[in-house]
């Protein structure tokens, strides 16, 4: 086998396997993001006229909801949101403050009972440099941990494979509710 055949040249087939993952392009290139050069509407706040299962509501609160992410970083990551446009957190109420952590416990114990979760990564991005894709719109990320989720695939391929459809998710996690 020749030097190139081995380590592949430009366009040339290798020996990897590829998974592609679409959906994140559709993310990165500005799909439901609020950007300047797109004028979209905040999907935070359209989410909320659609009914839950259209919407991937899992539940909702007096202030806030809980929704499935549309683009994961693992199975079953969801996003607690406030009703209210608002996007930083000393914006916040104390009865919002309180209905987001309340509503992020529910949802660890809600994902403990449907997947078997070990543990948990929770976590807000205040402001765009922070990385918040939607900074606008004030959000707490909950996303499940399993051991061993983090094999190769992220690490080395920067894909995550996701065993179910967000909808199928989110069915199980509202009944769960």
């Amino acid at each position: 086998m020749s030097e190139q055949e081995m380590h592949g040249g430009a366009g040339m087939p290798d020996r990897w396997q590829r998974l592609w993952a679409p959906h994140r392009m559709a993310y990165l290139e500005g799909e439901n993001r609020p950007l300047p050069e797109n004028e979209i509407e905040c999907p935070f706040c359209r989410i909320l006229q659609l009914t839950d299962e259209d919407g991937l509501i899992v539940a909702r609160g007096r202030e806030a909801y809980v929704v499935m992410n549309l683009y994961p970083y693992n199975a079953g990551h969801l996003l607690i949101c406030t009703n209210r446009h608002v996007g930083d957190l000393p914006d916040l109420t104390t009865s919002e403050r309180n209905e987001i952590f309340e509503l992020s416990a529910h949802a660890m114990t809600t994902l403990r009972k449907v997947s078997g979760a070990a543990g948990f990564n929770l976590g807000m991005n205040q402001g765009a440099v922070s990385g918040a894709g939607v900074a606008e719109h004030i959000h707490q990320h909950v996303i499940p941990r399993w051991a061993g989720d983090s094999n190769f695939m992220p690490l080395i391929g920067q894909t995550k494979v996701l065993p179910q459809l967000l909808s199928e998710t989110r069915s199980q996690l509202a009944a769960a509710w």
